[in-house]
C-alpha cells in the first residue's frame, strides 16, 4: 500500500485517494450506521427504513399522490409501489385512485396506521441518543445535508430538470 499515500510538503496539489479523505465515504458509513440503528427499533414495529419514511409522509399529510410520495422521499415508482403494497397488506395504509381523476393514485392511512403513530414515538430519540449530538448540532448538520442534497441534484439535472 505504499503506493496510497498522502502527498509529501510541495508535492503537488493531488486529489486524494485515500478513503478516509473521501466525504462520500463518510456520508455513506454515517447513513449505514444510523440506518442500522433504526433497524431494531423498526423491527419491533414491523417496519423496514423505507417503509418508516412513507409512515413519516402520511403521518404528516394523511393523504398523498403516489408521485409526491416519490418526489418527497427522492424514490422511484419500481423502489415505492412494493413498499406501498406491503404496508397495505400490513393494514397500515390503503391506495385508491382519486375520484375526480382516476389517473392519481393516492395513498391514505387506514386506522391501524394512524395508531401506530403514538406507538412509535419512541424511535425518533432512541436515534437521537445513539447519534450522541446535540440539538445544535444535528440542526446545523441536517442544514448542511439539504443544502447539500440541493446543490448535488441541481449539478446532476442541471436547470432544466431531471435528465432521462
Amino acid at each position: 500500500m505504499s503506493d496510497i499515500r498522502p502527498p509529501a510538503p510541495g508535492e503537488g496539489t493531488e486529489p486524494s485517494l485515500l478513503l478516509d479523505d473521501q466525504f462520500c465515504f463518510t456520508l455513506y458509513a454515517a447513513s449505514r450506521a444510523v440506518t442500522s440503528v433504526y433497524r431494531p427499533l423498526l423491527d419491533a414495529f414491523g417496519l423496514t427504513y423505507p417503509q418508516y419514511l412513507v409512515m413519516l409522509v402520511l403521518w404528516q399529510h394523511q393523504t398523498v399522490p403516489v408521485k409526491d410520495l416519490v418526489a418527497t422521499l427522492h424514490l422511484d415508482y419500481g423502489t415505492l409501489t412494493p413498499l406501498i403494497k406491503r404496508l397495505e397488506v400490513n393494514g397500515l395504509l390503503k391506495r385508491q385512485r382519486r375520484p375526480d381523476d382516476e389517473r392519481v393514485v393516492e395513498v391514505t392511512l387506514t386506522p391501524q396506521g394512524v395508531a401506530l403513530r403514538d406507538r412509535i414515538r419512541s424511535v425518533p430519540p432512541a436515534i437521537g441518543a445513539a447519534m450522541g449530538l446535540t440539538d445544535d448540532e444535528i440542526d446545523t448538520a441536517r442544514e448542511l445535508l439539504r443544502r447539500l442534497t440541493v446543490n448535488v441534484t441541481a449539478s446532476v439535472n442541471g436547470p432544466a430538470g431531471p435528465r432521462h
